[in-house]
């Protein structure tokens, strides 16, 4: 299957506007595109003027048609959609506003309707508003800067060769720049174990300690553990760990550097997961019921996707 992107939006944003020009835009690249298309007022395929004959006219390959059915389950209908569409270089998505697929959100001024979600829950955002939200934004006449920024999205994000078979992706072309992934976890505690560990008195030694070793140690081995991840040279890693009263946790942060063609999320996210394990296997004899949680991506900065900050911390 190629790759899947959805656009979301409320109805007259312009949606399918803005698809006819990306998919001329594709077509000129050489890429088979397909469109589905969910309409929830019916169908009626032999109508030209409507969405499915204008994704025709701009040059859609194949255009699956998704119409209301009483009782049926729109997130399986949209995968037996997809599979049909199998022979596409790419897929987009009309409608469907909460698949869990790659999205694009539209919004416009003049419509007087807001996104369909929080703007983080896209990859990128068209609208002609100012966001102060750290996701990649087009306006509405920048379809081509969209669609270079779509193939790229293509690029990242496919895992599979054209046998249909997982392959690492090639990121020979990105420009490498500096950058920095933040995450963060916690391991949540009884107070028995909590203090055991702020005493020092776990028989295995000092939990802290031994943790931030462990997460160092989890970083440089990421590759080793993510099967697609790519090995990369870390500059540096910054573990720490401490005791939050208020939670009785042992809160973990791990900040990674690299100067490269790739990010360090995955290098962030497996040091603080090692970390965590690490404070379990230390403290499992004393305490069976801890609950390693919240492991999440803090912030990241550099690529050509641009910056990211969590906005709940």
């Amino acid at each position: 299957m190629g790759h899947v992107i959805g656009f979301s939006a409320w109805s007259g944003t312009g949606k399918t506007t803005l698809l006819e020009k990306v998919i001329r835009r594709m077509k000129a690249r050489g890429l088979r595109v397909a469109v589905v298309k969910h309409d929830v007022h019916g169908i009626d395929p032999c109508e030209d003027g409507k969405d499915s004959g204008r994704f025709r006219a701009a040059g859609a390959d194949r255009v699956a048609l998704v119409g209301p059915e009483p009782g049926s389950d729109p997130q399986k209908r949209l995968i037996e959609a997809l599979d049909a569409l199998d022979d596409a270089d790419i897929i987009l998505v009309e409608g469907f506003k909460h698949a869990p697929i790659p999205r694009v959100g539209l919004c416009r001024a003049a419509a007087g309707k807001p996104l369909p979600e929080p703007p983080e829950n896209y990859i990128a955002v068209v609208t002609d508003e100012a966001m102060a939200a750290n996701v990649p934004r087009f306006g509405w006449d920048e379809d081509e800067e969209l669609t270079d920024f779509l193939m790229e999205q293509a690029k990242d994000f496919t895992h599979f060769n054209a046998e249909g078979r997982a392959r690492m992706v090639d990121v020979g072309e990105k420009a490498v720049t500096a950058r920095t992934a933040v995450a963060a976890g916690r391991v949540l505690l009884n107070r028995a174990t909590f203090d055991l560990i702020r005493s020092g008195g776990v028989k295995k030694g000092d939990v802290l300690t031994v943790a931030q070793v462990a997460g160092i140690m989890g970083a440089k081995r990421t590759p080793d553990i993510i099967p697609m991840c790519h090995p990369i040279l870390l500059d540096g890693v910054d573990l720490s760990l401490s005791l939050d009263e208020a939670r009785l946790s042992v809160e973990i942060v791990a900040t990674v550097r690299t100067g490269g063609r790739t990010g360090a999320e995955m290098d962030a996210l497996t040091a603080v997961s090692v970390a965590a394990l690490t404070v379990y296997d230390m403290c499992k004899a004393v305490q069976k019921d801890m609950v390693i949680s919240d492991i999440r991506l803090l912030k990241k900065t550099g690529g050509v996707h641009g910056d990211f900050e969590r906005k709940d911390e």
